[in-house]
């Protein structure tokens, strides 16, 4: 138990310090600032569910959902709208939790939003 507890502390105190424009992350990753940002927090809030593999339970139902008719991994759609993104993240629907702004903030959902409506 005591040796739990120093490794804790060891990773609170090693920690990077993140910029101030950036948030704490509830996943204890720091908010990435590149101009790739918008990937780096895809990866980090939305891959868990709708990144490719079999155990992709949002991958998986889109699939479902639409047959094939359209790309059931969210990288390769490019028919998502920035408004529609931010709705769904903002909102959820069916078993997808929507996500508060003490989860995921308006600049990291908005770089997630330009990230899957961009052109690819």
């Amino acid at each position: 138990m005591r040796d739990a507890a120093a490794l804790c502390l060891l990773v609170l105190l090693t920690f990077p310090v993140a910029a101030e424009t950036s948030t704490i992350s509830w996943t204890w990753l720091p908010v990435t600032a590149a101009a790739d940002s918008g990937k780096a927090e895809f990866e980090r809030a939305c891959a868990i569910c709708h990144g490719a593999g079999p155990d992709r339970p949002g991958t998986n139902s889109l699939q479902i959902k639409y047959g094939g008719r359209v790309p059931a991994l969210l990288e390769q759609r490019t028919d998502l709208t920035a408004d529609v993104v931010r709705f769904y993240i903002r909102n959820g629907v069916a078993m997808m939790p929507r996500f508060r702004k003490t989860e995921l903030t308006d600049a990291q959902v908005e770089a997630i939003a330009r990230y899957l409506s961009s052109p690819r």
